[in-house]
């Protein structure tokens, strides 16, 4: 899977609270979903999702391809543009 795959194929509006920066990660789990929590360092979550376990799975598909793509782009020096995934 590379890291073009998209996780839906509905048009996205552009909304004011679109892009939330985060250095602050937090997952859980249960037998049903998975709960990813994004927030500030100091702690403040601003973010939670839910998702399926096979959802879950394609977001770290599509991260692991990401960074790869990431890494190999440093290696060689160039210029890495990034790619959009939805």
């Amino acid at each position: 899977m590379g890291a073009e795959q998209t996780m839906s194929s509905a048009p996205r509006t552009p909304k004011e609270e679109d892009g939330r920066y985060a250095n602050f990660f937090q997952v859980g789990y249960n037998a049903f979903e998975f709960l990813l929590e994004f927030g500030q360092r100091e702690g403040r979550i601003h973010t939670a999702i839910y998702v399926s376990p096979q959802h879950a799975r394609m977001l770290s598909d599509l991260l692991v391809g990401a960074l790869k793509e990431y890494s190999e782009a440093q290696l060689a020096g160039g210029a890495h543009t990034p790619s959009s995934s939805g």
